[in-house]
This record gives C-alpha cells, sequence and structure tokens, in this order.
C-alpha cells in the first residue's frame, strides 16, 4: 500500500476572490489573522499598544492630539492634530515629545509618520525626524512624505 499525496489527487481549489467596498471593520482583523501568524513565526509575538494624547479646551473638549500604535518597536504616529491658532506655539512639539517618551519606555527604538507637503514637513525636521521616502502628487498636486526618527 501506497500514500499518496492528497494534492496530486485532490489538487488545491482556488480561493474565491470577494469585493467589499463597505466593509465591517471586523473583517479588517479576519484578514490581518494569517499575516499576523506568518509574521510572528519570523519575528515572535508581535504587541500593539494604541496611544491616545489629547488637547482639550477650556471646555474639556477635544480639540485636537496625536494618535499613535506602537508594533514590533517601532511607534507609528498616525494622526497629530493642533487647531491652527496654537500652531507655532509649543503644542505639536509637546505632543510629539510625550509620544517619545511614551515610546522610549515602550522599548521602542524609533517613530516613523507621514505629512503632505502642504501640512508640516518644516515642523518635523525641526523636530529631529528624517525623510525615508516619498509618495510624488499623493494627494495630487502635492507629495507624501515619510519621516522616521530614531530614539537615543
Amino acid at each position: 500500500m501506497h500514500l499518496l499525496d492528497a494534492g496530486s489527487i485532490f489538487p488545491a481549489m482556488k480561493p474565491r476572490v470577494d469585493i467589499d467596498e463597505a466593509p465591517d471593520p471586523g473583517l479588517r482583523d479576519a484578514i490581518l489573522k494569517p499575516l499576523r501568524a506568518y509574521n510572528e513565526s519570523h519575528v515572535g509575538p508581535i504587541k500593539a499598544e494604541q496611544l491616545a494624547i489629547t488637547l482639550r479646551g477650556t471646555d474639556d473638549a477635544v480639540t485636537g492630539g496625536l494618535w499613535g500604535v506602537s508594533v514590533a518597536g517601532w511607534m507609528f504616529v498616525d494622526l497629530l492634530v493642533v487647531p491652527e491658532e496654537f500652531r507655532g506655539q509649543g503644542p505639536g512639539s509637546e505632543l510629539l515629545e510625550r509620544a517619545e517618551a511614551v515610546a522610549r519606555k515602550r522599548g521602542c527604538i524609533g517613530l516613523w509618520l507621514h505629512t503632505g507637503t502642504f501640512q508640516a514637513p518644516g515642523f518635523y525636521e525641526k523636530q529631529g525626524y528624517t525623510t525615508f521616502g516619498t509618495i510624488p502628487d499623493y494627494p495630487p498636486g502635492h507629495d507624501t512624505i515619510y519621516f522616521m526618527k530614531r530614539l537615543s
């Protein structure tokens, strides 16, 4: 009696491809699950930790802030919002400094983010961030610039 490779008798079925232009947020987790398993098989357990640092007005309403996530030794700054009337007065620098402090506490080796050429590239350069990539004409007429900063 010979054992046969099941693949030779039953060829692998081609997966069905579905498009969902208004997906349920839980679908992202389902798509991420096999990727996370693959990645962790190569780099070990991956823990994602969210971070929110808020700016609040006198009425305690959120007027801006920073949203980020640390994953695999790096913190990604997804959002940094400072109301226009406070720009150039220090809140943006304070938000980044506090995020960097949390990143250090979490054992991160650096932070990364992106901004548009019409937004704040000069601000990030003044904070010690360096460019590591650009997407030209995104959004049309502008570029998206990727910045990083290694922590010491």
